[in-house]
């Protein structure tokens, strides 16, 4: 439990002394002197795309410095508040108010220094993430459609921007493809650790014999930047036009407005029925598709520049990263961290965040090994 002392307060003053530096706020600061000189330009908006993404860079250069400068402060009150504490003989509620900020603050610290973690090339990044039932059948199906609920509420727990891009329908039951648009600044960076097969062991619901089953279901997270500098030829784009379908209610438009695209080249699929138009599911179908074929490509020269990347995983025994176990133990596990759970019911009702936590972790101390 945290208590709060002058050693204490000490220790947290040179946490937040280091994260500035981790943060590069000198540079920040800098960036961000530059950049607001542009914004005055009255030229500027000439170019509304180039505009608005200059204003959000100064919005999140602002949010970070505007977030240790906060920290800082608060370190610097409470220091003084504890040390008037001391001076006072009957004290005892202003030193519990004390250690009730300074635990407050302590959390931030915490997490503030998490976020350092998040310093890959893309994870600052929003993310569209997707899903897609591997080998298993109708169970593989229905495993994708759990999958699908755990991240909803897991990002709405987080309070983060989401928004289902797409749902495609299994034959006899669940899903045989989704996809969701993350919005939040280091969306990327946060969910990286989700990247990759998701095995499911349970009694199957649709056995008539009650027996035990394997599922695999493949996630997929590719970075969402504000300007791509790749372009899809159009003929190399198949487009379909069908009617929506599946949950949503009265945001989904039961006409033919739903769009699916195809790269034909790589065979990768985007597609789109949640807009209000054809032409507006259109446009975020090749949205998506562009971002997905843009990574595609871009793992593909990686992959020639480190062989181990070469090879792709099937959907199958052996190329899981977490394991879901519901019968005979309960127990989600993630194979890389060696994180557990017995909460298997907490897991896919979205309380992901230890095994998102333990992954980061892993690789930043991975990283610091490294260097």
């Amino acid at each position: 439990m945290a208590t709060t002392s002058h050693t204490g307060l000490t220790e947290l003053r040179v946490r937040i002394d280091k994260l500035r530096g981790y943060l590069d706020l000198e540079s920040k600061e800098v960036e961000l002197s530059v950049l607001e000189k542009e914004s005055g330009n009255p030229d500027l908006w000439n170019d509304q795309d180039k505009a608005q993404a200059l204003l959000k860079k100064i919005t999140s250069l602002k949010k970070t410095i505007g977030a240790w400068n906060e920290l800082s402060t608060s370190c610097d009150d409470l220091s003084e508040l504890y040390e008037m504490a001391k001076s006072e003989p009957d004290s005892q509620e202003l030193f519990d108010n004390v250690e009730e900020d300074y635990k407050a603050l302590l959390k931030r610290v915490d997490e503030m220094e998490f976020r350092r973690m998040l310093s890959g090339p893309d994870d600052a990044c929003a993310a569209v993430l997707t899903l897609h039932p591997g080998a298993g059948g109708t169970e593989a199906h229905d495993w994708a459609n759990m999958l699908l609920r755990m991240y909803k509420r897991f990002l709405e727990r987080e309070g983060m921007d989401f928004k289902v891009i797409d749902v495609q329908e299994g034959e006899e039951a669940g899903i045989s493809s989704a996809t969701i648009e993350i919005k939040d600044e280091y969306a990327y960076g946060f969910l990286r650790s989700e990247i990759g097969v998701h095995r499911l062991v349970r009694i199957s619901p649709f056995d008539a014999n009650a027996r035990r089953h394997t599922s695999f279901c493949a996630v997929y997270l590719y970075p969402e930047h504000d300007e791509i500098e790749f372009e899809i030829n159009p003929a190399d784009i198949r487009v379909d036009v069908y009617r929506s379908s599946g949950a949503g209610g009265q945001y989904i438009n039961k006409t033919d407005s739903a769009v699916r695209m195809t790269h034909i080249p790589t065979g990768i699929v985007a597609s789109c029925q949640t807009e209000r138009s054809q032409i507006q599911n259109r446009a975020t179908a090749l949205k998506m598709l562009t971002t997905m074929v843009a990574e595609h490509y871009r793992q593909e020269e990686e992959a020639k520049r480190d062989a181990r990347l070469a090879e792709k995983k099937k959907v199958e025994w052996g190329s899981q990263i977490r394991s879901y176990v519901l019968q005979p133990y309960q127990l989600v596990k993630d194979l890389r961290t060696n994180e557990e759970t017995s909460d298997t019911t907490g897991v896919l009702d979205g309380k992901i965040k230890p095994f998102i936590n333990a992954y980061l972790l892993s690789q930043a101390q991975a990283e610091t090994e490294q260097k």
